[in-house]
């Protein structure tokens, strides 16, 4: 039951940010789920190899360079899940740092 909820919860923070960025389109909230299980199994399986391969660069920039490796994961989702697009770079480190305040903040008030 706790991995629906946090799939639900995480569907509506992809929404949410979707519906706050003009650079980032999604079809309807059916995409929305498939966006957040798709992120759910890159952030699982690529992320970390991502992550053990720039060790040097995330050091060097403070841990700032793991905000690319997100946007990255959400460029990559956006080539797989069909009806969802993000515009850029930019749109795609917004889109994940979105992501992740709202899905904390729902998260918490689930408690």
């Amino acid at each position: 039951m706790n991995i629906l909820l946090r799939l639900m919860i995480n569907s509506l923070a992809v929404f949410a940010a979707s519906y706050l960025l003009p650079g980032v389109h999604i079809r309807n909230f059916t995409t929305a789920i498939w966006v957040a299980v798709v992120l759910a199994v890159l952030n699982l399986f690529i992320k970390p190899i991502f992550i053990l391969l720039t060790i040097p660069i995330t050091i060097v920039t403070f841990g700032l360079f793991l905000l690319v490796i997100n946007a990255l994961m959400v460029l990559l989702c956006s080539k797989l899940v069909d009806g969802f697009s993000v515009d850029g770079l930019i749109y795609a480190v917004l889109f994940s740092l979105i992501v992740s305040v709202v899905g904390g903040i729902m998260e918490a008030l689930t408690r």
